[in-house]
């Protein structure tokens, strides 16, 4: 069975990509994760705080306000604790590159387009194949429009591509008032591909230490849902690669995400709970579904499932939200939804 796709200008031999996480830490599981059958492998992502902590910008917010409100400490990380600096990184990304047969994608992580985007430059000169550029940006000022949000986000993308020569991924949230719109200004800008999408994870907060406490969950295959929406509505529609991310775990998660218009799926979360050996499991899936169902490559399914064949989309859009609200039915008894 032929299971290749392409993904930012590469031939990959399968879907399955893991995406940024602690697994891409040790040069040891990178390994792993190329002979349990990852096709390309994103490394986690360097930090724009981590390349800007000596600035006075970051120690400003690092201060901000702690004078008053101790607690309020607990909002930001201490630089120090950061587990890699930007060297080490670029380090590893060149033993990643040299010792692996897949292409090895660097990640950035940062909101604003100021220096730390020359360091694109040296991820690509340390070896990295393509670069994933994570935007995660939350607006909290309530003076700030949803266009300038969206300029923002350009403005990074643009000052990224004109430093590299190496395919840029753009990987963005679903937050945005024309997440489609969106899609295609990125592409403009310089996008080769989009990842969709980030978890903005969401903190707790410790009434009796008074503190902000982090509070890691990992997805599940029903966070697969909204991706997988605007998957089917972007493919073939915005000229981009794409990748779907949150809430893929198994060969469904994998085949709807095909079907849907994905060249590739990342997977984190499903690695770090049951173990890297899960690429070969799912891929082993993937295949015998296929095999199954006649199709005589995974290619021959992508997009078949997208809106591309719908003829009026926001037509469809309507009907199936009406059919899904139509779809509930009480219980007969009264005592349990159905």
């Amino acid at each position: 069975m032929d299971l290749s796709t392409s993904y930012l200008g590469f031939t990959l031999k399968n879907p399955v990509v893991p995406s940024a996480s602690p697994l891409s830490e040790s040069l040891d599981l990178i390994r792993r994760m190329e002979d349990a059958g990852a096709s390309a492998i994103v490394m986690h992502s360097l930090f724009e705080e981590q390349l800007t902590r000596e600035s006075h910008r970051l120690d400003h917010y690092l201060d901000y306000g702690t004078e008053s409100f101790a607690e309020a400490l607990s909002y930001f990380p201490i630089a120090e604790n950061y587990r890699v600096g930007p060297d080490s990184y670029l380090d590893h990304v060149r033993s990643a590159s040299e010792a692996c047969g897949v292409p090895i994608i660097g990640s950035l992580n940062g909101i604003s387009s100021g220096g730390w985007t020359a360091y694109a430059k040296q991820i690509e000169e340390a070896g990295a194949a393509a670069l994933e550029l994570n935007i995660y940006y939350i607006p909290t000022d309530p003076s700030m429009t949803g266009a300038e949000v969206e300029d923002r986000y350009i403005e990074i993308v643009g000052a990224v591509r004109e430093s590299v020569t190496i395919p840029l991924a753009v990987k963005i949230g679903p937050f945005f008032s024309s997440v489609a719109h969106m899609a295609t200004k990125l592409a403009e800008a310089g996008a080769s591909g989009l990842v969709l999408f980030n978890r903005f994870y969401q903190p707790d907060l410790d009434i009796e230490a008074l503190e902000v406490t982090p509070h890691l969950v990992l997805s599940n295959s029903d966070e697969l849902r909204l991706p997988l929406r605007w998957l089917a509505i972007l493919s073939g529609r915005v000229d981009v690669d794409l990748a779907i991310t949150s809430g893929v775990h198994t060969y469904e998660d994998v085949l709807k995400s095909v079907m849907a218009g994905a060249n590739v799926t990342m997977m984190a979360s499903e690695l770090l709970q049951n173990g890297i050996d899960r690429i070969a499991e799912v891929l082993g899936e993937v295949e015998r579904w296929l095999v199954e169902h006649e199709y005589e490559s995974l290619r021959q399914m992508q997009g078949s499932m997208s809106q591309r064949h719908v003829a009026e989309p926001s037509a469809f859009e309507r009907a199936n939200y009406m059919k899904v609200l139509q779809s509930w039915r009480p219980d007969p008894a009264g005592q349990a939804l159905r």
